[in-house]
This record gives structure tokens, C-alpha cells and sequence, in this order.
């Protein structure tokens, strides 16, 4: 079992790593942005190199010394917080930040594990490309723990999550050994494929330390569009009618409810909202065209032919790429939102497409059962992943929920509706160490196993990010 870092091993990583790689421990790297996970301790450092990172992991393997990467900090499932552990060793990827290269002809670029989301995305417009993983936490968010956790956001409907953006990585592995992984292939079947395992692992099984993305084209035209419409059922409906009219070209489609609205208007009062009396239920509908199209006229069309079929009720077409980013600044304030109320339990669900109107209505009653709680139901309609808050009724404290177990009751009905309709009980955030129960209720047994023994074989001494994913022994 993993255990803290000594006197001893921490001389020796002295000695083996130069002054610059150990940082003071700051708060930050102890604590998370929703207060459930707290860290006592530990030892920082912040490799410059992966040459860097194997020599520490080598000293960590040989003392069996817990490890916990952190990234961006950015999680929700306390996935990058030593929860419980003795002074671990904590390895920040804040120093490896560089984009190692670009190839604009085969849409490419290799970005080291520390570097942020929004550098990466300026690197990749300068070399008139785009890199489409997109996400509220992007001014902060790394790449290393984006992959770690094969983040989501809201360009997955078209191009895919955190794995179908990575053509391969480099990583440090737990006994130290680096895995050379930055080919740049769309294809390679010369045996198993470790980048898809260690995308996904969220720092179990190796640390990212650098990674070859995918890039494309920049659309030449773009446009968005916030639509009210009837009910999810309704929503479901005008998704299918936007991919007859337009194909891949729908690059986003959020569905938003009052209650959110609502609780943007209260915490973010002076953020306009595109409707001045709060619908129900709206969309925003965003799309990227080739040149030649015009994304007015599209989204034009596409709001008149779901009027006709009675799904809509209401819209605002962008006039600008500004009221565009407008739409997308009031959609991406949600989190924030809901920060300023308080949930009692905030879930991260993905259901088949076809079942999400009935998870909403079947989710509903689940937490009407065990009380008056208000619901803000938002999220990525087109891939199934919706987050499903809870919160408590008008004029109380989620606190004293929380303190008599409500937070778990209301998370299992939830689960147990999610499970009923063959979803997942963890869409794009992760299971860190929030989930690790509910991944062992709900999990596939062959799948929970085979996942144990990956573990067994690539961490057998269970030293990287113990306690997140699965138990520790």
C-alpha cells in the first residue's frame, strides 16, 4: 500500500531534481472548488521535463510513496485532491507548458501536459486551425488532466471528446519508464491502444506529459441561434431537424431550463438574458459552415421549418460573432450560477439520446419522492449528457441537507434512474474519488475487473492517485 514521503525519500529526491522543481504548498493545490475534498500535506514539485517526472517517479516506485497529479485544478470529482493521504508526493504540471509543434497540413499540434486549454487554442487560430475542445474552465484548464479525464464540453456533438481529439501521448508511467507516444497517425494497429487507456485514467495508471491533438479547419462562417421550445421532448426533436438540414455542421446544442435562468438572473444580474420573460425550456443551437454558406440563412431556415412543426415557440438569431459569443457566455455562466445558490448534489449523467426526455421526467419524480427540491437541468442535449443539480427549496440552506444524508439519497435515485435506462453515472467530468462507490454499484463486473487488474499490472504497488477510480487496497 502507498504511503507518505519521508525524511529519506525526500532527500533523495532533493538530490535527484534541481532547486527549481520543488514549490511551496500553497492552498490551492490542497483544496477544490466545491469544498468536498481537502488535503492535509504533502511535497510539491513541478518537473520541467518528463525526463524530470521519471527520475521522481523512479525515487516514488522504490518508497512506494502515494502520488497525486494535478493539472489546472479545475475538477469536480476530487480527482486531483490527496484526500485522506499522509504527505504525498503532490506533481503539478505547472512548469511543462510549452507547444512543442505545430503541423498545420496534417492538423496537428503536440502541447506539453501543463499547457492551458486557451494557449493551445491561440496556437492552433495562429496556425489558422482549430482546436475544438471548448469548456468554461478553459482560461485555466490542462491539458494534462482535460485528457486525464477525457473531458467533454460543448463541441463534443460534432468533434468528439478529450480521446477522439488525441493521436497519441507521452507519458511517465509509475515505475518511472516513459511511454514515447506522440505519433501523429490516424492510423496505427501495432498492438493495443495504451494512449485510449491512458486517456480516460485520470492519472491512475500513467501521467501525461505531453500529447499530439487534433486540429481542423476554422468554419468560415459561424452562427447561433437561442430557440424556446416546447418541452425536452421537443428539443430532442429540433436536434434531429437541425442534422437533416444541416449535417455535421451543428456544432453545439445546449439545452438550458427556468430554473437556471432563473438562478442566473439572481447571482449575474447584470448579464443579459436573450428573452425577456424566461422560458421553460430553450436551446442554443450553434453551427459552422463552409464558405459560401450563410449561417443566418441557415439558422433562419431551421427556425421556421421547427415552428412549422411546432417544436419552437420563440428564437433570436446572432446578429454578430459578439451576441454569438453572448449566447455562449450566458449558457457557460450556469456552473457559476449554480455555485452562488448552493446544490445539494450536482450530477453529471449521460443517458441514450432517445431516453432523455424520459430520464427527465423519471429524474424528476425520483427527487419529488423524497421532497420539494428545485432542479436545474442543463447540458449537452446532442451527445445525451446532462448535468441534473438538486437544490434546496426557495429560502433554504443546502448545509443541513447535506449534514442528514439527504446529498446521498437524492444521488442514488438519481443513479438508480440513470442505471434503469443504461446511462452513465459519469459523463465527462470523471470518477475521481467522488464516484468510486457508485462506480462499484453500477459498473459492469467483467468491465470493473479487467479494470482492476490494468491496475495491478501498470501501478502494482497502487502508488499513482490512490483512492480515485477504484478503492485503494
Amino acid at each position: 500500500m502507498a504511503g507518505p514521503v519521508t525524511t529519506e525519500a525526500e532527500a533523495e529526491l532533493r538530490a535527484a531534481l534541481p532547486g527549481s522543481a520543488f514549490r511551496d504548498l500553497e492552498p490551492r493545490y490542497l483544496e477544490e472548488g466545491r469544498g468536498l475534498w481537502h488535503g492535509t500535506g504533502g511535497l510539491l514539485i513541478a518537473p520541467r521535463t518528463a525526463e524530470e517526472l521519471s527520475a521522481a517517479m523512479r525515487i516514488a516506485a522504490r518508497h512506494r510513496i502515494s502520488v497525486i497529479p494535478y493539472g489546472g485544478g479545475t475538477g469536480t470529482v476530487g480527482g486531483q485532491i490527496g484526500h485522506g493521504l499522509d504527505r504525498p508526493l503532490i506533481v503539478s504540471l505547472e512548469r511543462m507548458t510549452r507547444i512543442r509543434a505545430v503541423h498545420p497540413e496534417a492538423n496537428v499540434l503536440i502541447a506539453e501536459g501543463g499547457a492551458i486549454l486557451a494557449d493551445v487554442h491561440r496556437a492552433a487560430d495562429a496556425a489558422g486551425r482549430l482546436f475544438p475542445l471548448s469548456l468554461g474552465s478553459e482560461g485555466s484548464a490542462r491539458i494534462g488532466g482535460l485528457l486525464g479525464t477525457n473531458a467533454g464540453g460543448t463541441n463534443v456533438l460534432r468533434y468528439g471528446n478529450a480521446r477522439e481529439l488525441t493521436l497519441g501521448v507521452e507519458a511517465v508511467m509509475a515505475d518511472g519508464s516513459i511511454l514515447r507516444g506522440l505519433k501523429r497517425l490516424r492510423k496505427d494497429n501495432s498492438g493495443y491502444d495504451l494512449r485510449g487507456l491512458l486517456v480516460g485514467s485520470e492519472g491512475t495508471l500513467g501521467i501525461i506529459t505531453a500529447a499530439a491533438l487534433r486540429l481542423f479547419p476554422i468554419p468560415a462562417e459561424t452562427g447561433a441561434a437561442m430557440l424556446v421550445v416546447r418541452s425536452p421532448k421537443a428539443a430532442l426533436a429540433l436536434l434531429g431537424l437541425a442534422r437533416e438540414r444541416l449535417g455535421e455542421q451543428v456544432s453545439g446544442f445546449e439545452l438550458m431550463e427556468r430554473t437556471g435562468l432563473r438562478f442566473l438572473k439572481e447571482a449575474l444580474p447584470n448579464l443579459r438574458a436573450p428573452f425577456e420573460e424566461l422560458p421553460e425550456w430553450s436551446v442554443l443551437v450553434d453551427i459552422g459552415l463552409a464558405e459560401g454558406q450563410d449561417a443566418k440563412e441557415a439558422l433562419s431556415g431551421l427556425y421556421e421549418a421547427a415552428v412549422a412543426e411546432d417544436l419552437v415557440t420563440d428564437g433570436v438569431i446572432a446578429g454578430s460573432e459578439a451576441q454569438r459569443q453572448a449566447f455562449w457566455d450566458y449558457r457557460e455562466a450556469m456552473p457559476l450560477a449554480n455555485r452562488h445558490v448552493g446544490a445539494i448534489c450536482s450530477q453529471d449523467i449521460s443517458v441514450p439520446l432517445e431516453r432523455l426526455p424520459d430520464f427527465i421526467e423519471a429524474g424528476r419524480a425520483a427527487v419529488a419522492e423524497i421532497g420539494p427540491f428545485r432542479i436545474n437541468c442543463f447540458g449537452h442535449v446532442g451527445d445525451g449528457n446532462l448535468h441534473f443539480n438538486v437544490f434546496a427549496p426557495e429560502g433554504e440552506s443546502r448545509d443541513a441537507y447535506r449534514a442528514n444524508g439527504t446529498d446521498r439519497r437524492l444521488i442514488a435515485a438519481i443513479h438508480d434512474v440513470v442505471h434503469e435506462m443504461e446511462g452513465s453515472i459519469s459523463a465527462e467530468h470523471g470518477v475521481g474519488r467522488l464516484k468510486v462507490g457508485d462506480l462499484e454499484r453500477y459498473q459492469d463486473p467483467v468491465k470493473l475487473a479487467a479494470m482492476r487488474a490494468i491496475k495491478r499490472a501498470l501501478d502494482p504497488s497502487g502508488i499513482l492517485n490512490p483512492g480515485a477510480v477504484l478503492r485503494a487496497d
